[in-house]
């Protein structure tokens, strides 16, 4: 399909917006690594908040909700709803904590709460293998994701999506190696601002077109089930609506959350989270833009997705593909202009997304590999070579990704196990640096023994993996010696973590039973406003989430007053 002028114009328009923006902030990069990959730690809770619901706005997550939908109805959604619980625990557990290590990568955090030459090695390792091996798969598939795209609406081969997804990716490059952190984080919300606009445009266009007849049109033509909110327990077909075996349910619901490394939701926090936590100015504003981020995140922005997808299964019922259904939504309904601003708005997804990536995978390659190793102090040249390197590799092994889903199952797998000894090294001492490095390695093991000794699948693999991992790294933990007292003790002074810190505490306790307070109010708040919001849209008639997500918010005022995160 051929763009009109207006189109060319206003996507030329952004694409020079953005550039000018790396322009402004190069040098202030310059002027320091503090700089180059966390701004200077002075951004306040709203920008930083924004910039992490961007960077989880990719080029493919629209298009995974339109399949979901397809497949599964409204409830299919659970496959990543799930998480919330995991984002609150970060928000209430962890957000201090981060602000107050003063780290520049949540892997610089091995340096200060371990000793030996373990920790050393552990660091060195997790550099290489997070701010390459994991990330470059997250390059890789969000590149799928865009080449699909281009592919579907301007019915372009495989070879000429690459090259564009090259071209898009140099115009990344550029503004992230010259502008570093903040040049990242001010495109980031200027972007999500784009992205979201054009995604509710497209869900009114769509919606209001005589072929979909608005929400009533919708309800009649799809059948009641697509429209649950909630997946059925049952090894039977419930229609169009998920259905989850028990085992199924009891993974996503019960232990996922908390025992999975996944971009965007480590457990305890991390990643380019982390990174966005420690940018802000203080601790509230660290808290706050974690909570901002979980509510946008789950809350407002999937209403607009889901509207388009179920549009697309009256428009588009028998695509063999079903996340193809956004993409001709988008060819077919919109207008001249409209239709350049949503273009606009996947390519902005896709590049908040790839931008956080390279800065982020160069802050572990500088920061927490390069940096101990030599002692050049040409930092700020090498972060922009490593932020090339990183985007040559995963352009590289885009190339070779044939499966969206089956990147992000293998990455659900290697690190199931992994998130307990996250959290936990937080709240007890005993944990050290071998107990990482086998909460790490122990996923490969686990799940190689599950799936080829035991020819088990999810969820049953993702149990077996989970224990035995557990169970490996707390029999490591008990077993080794701990990290260096004193090493311990400046780390209790400086974070004061709750849990069981008895040999270094003052004998005062950190109450917690505010935090779980905290945590449980904020899990249904943003479950009872996600629900509300869809049964307002729907016109469901069920406004009783509405009553919960009130009662949430006032016990939450009262405990948050209460507790020790007030200001």
């Amino acid at each position: 399909m051929a763009l009109s002028s207006l189109d060319i114009f206003i996507i030329i328009g952004f694409m020079v917006l953005f550039l000018a923006i790396a322009i402004y902030f190069k040098n202030h990069a310059a002027e320091s690594i503090d700089n180059f990959f966390l701004g200077g730690r002075n951004l306040p809770w709203y920008i930083a908040g924004t910039s992490m619901v961007a960077t989880t706005f990719a080029a493919d997550t629209p298009l995974a909700v339109t399949e979901l939908v397809a497949q599964n109805g409204i409830s299919g959604n659970w496959l990543w709803w799930n998480m919330l619980a995991g984002g609150m625990l970060t928000t209430f557990f962890f957000a201090r904590y981060w602000r107050r290590a003063g780290v520049l990568t949540d892997i610089e955090l091995i340096n200060i709460r371990y000793s030996s030459k373990a920790a050393h090695y552990l660091r060195l390792f997790k550099a290489v293998y997070m701010g390459v091996f994991l990330n470059v798969l997250i390059i890789g598939w969000v590149n799928v994701a865009l080449m699909t795209l281009l592919q579907v609406f301007f019915d372009m081969t495989w070879g000429t999506s690459l090259f564009v997804t090259a071209v898009a990716m140099v115009i990344v490059i550029f503004y992230s190696a010259i502008s570093g952190f903040l040049g990242v984080v001010y495109t980031d919300v200027i972007q999500f601002i784009t992205a979201m606009t054009g995604s509710i445009l497209l869900a009114v266009y769509v919606l209001d077109s005589p072929e979909v007849g608005g929400v009533e049109g919708l309800k009649a033509a799809l059948p009641a089930s697509t429209f649950d909110f909630f997946p059925t327990l049952s090894s039977a077909s419930a229609g169009t609506t998920l259905v989850l075996g028990l085992g199924s349910f009891l993974a996503f619901i019960t232990v996922q959350w908390w025992a999975s490394w996944y971009p965007g939701n480590e457990p305890g926090g991390g990643g380019y989270i982390a990174q966005r936590m420690m940018s802000t100015k203080d601790e509230k504003h660290a808290v706050y833009s974690s909570l901002f981020f979980q509510l946008a995140h789950y809350c407002v922005r999937p209403w607009p997705w889901i509207l388009v997808a179920l549009a697309s299964m009256v428009l588009y019922p028998d695509l063999a593909d079903p996340k193809q259904g956004y993409v001709l939504a988008m060819r077919d309904f919109l207008p001249d202009g409209i239709r350049g601003l949503l273009l606009v708005a996947f390519l902005a997804a896709y590049m908040s997304t790839i931008s956080t990536q390279l800065n982020w995978g160069a802050s572990y390659l500088i920061n927490d590999f390069y940096a101990p190793l030599s002692k050049k102090q040409n930092l700020i040249g090498a972060s922009r070579v490593a932020t090339v390197v990183i985007a040559v590799i995963g352009l590289a092994v885009t190339t070779q990704i044939t499966s969206i889903s089956g990147v992000w199952q293998f990455i659900m797998e290697c690190g199931a196990g992994l998130g307990l000894v996250l959290i936990l090294r937080w709240y007890w001492w005993r944990v050290n640096a071998w107990s990482e490095i086998t909460a790490t390695l122990a996923p490969f093991v686990g799940y190689t023994i599950a799936y080829y000794g035991f020819d088990w699948v999810f969820p049953n693999s993702f149990f077996f993996t989970v224990g035995f991992t557990t169970v490996t790294w707390i029999a490591v933990t008990l077993l080794t010696a701990p990290s260096d007292k004193l090493l311990l003790q400046k780390f209790y002074d400086q974070i004061q973590p709750g849990g069981n810190w008895r040999p270094f505490s003052s004998g005062k306790k950190q109450p917690v039973w505010h935090l779980i307070v905290l945590w449980l109010c904020g899990i249904s708040m943003a479950y009872s406003l996600l629900f509300f919001m869809g049964n307002w849209i729907l016109g469901l008639g069920n406004y009783w989430y509405g009553v919960v997500f009130v009662v949430s918010l006032l016990i939450f005022s009262v405990v948050f007053r209460r507790s020790d995160m007030k200001w």
